[in-house]
């Protein structure tokens, strides 16, 4: 799978500008690429973890965000970021943890 390295401020204003329609591209992708990059801590696809966002009306998302963090920590040599993830998400903050994980995809990308 090919990693793609994406301006995160540009991911944000697409984000705005269609609505929240590339928001759910970007979810898709991030998770699919953060589980190749960090196999030991894959989840669903992408695909699916968009479904079952939708479908519990967001808890999995709250976990997502958590395995985020995780897959992140393999990532980077075992600084597990799972904790400050959740943190971030349940108070409402989950684009930043969603722009610290781009940041790393990035990193990895550029590898």
């Amino acid at each position: 799978m090919e990693i793609k390295n994406r301006n995160i401020v540009v991911c944000i204003i697409l984000s705005i500008v269609t609505l929240g329609i590339y928001g759910i591209y970007w979810f898709i992708k991030m998770t699919d690429e953060s589980n190749a990059l960090a196999p030991n801590n894959a989840t669903t696809s992408g695909g699916k973890a968009f479904l079952l966002t939708l479908v519990t009306c967001g808890i999995y998302g709250i976990y997502w965000v958590y395995k985020l963090g995780n897959k992140m920590g393999e990532m980077n040599g075992g600084n597990d970021q799972g904790v400050l993830f959740l943190i971030l998400s349940l108070f409402g903050l989950s684009i930043v943890a969603q722009c610290m994980a781009q940041a790393e995809i990035n990193k990895h990308a550029n590898a």
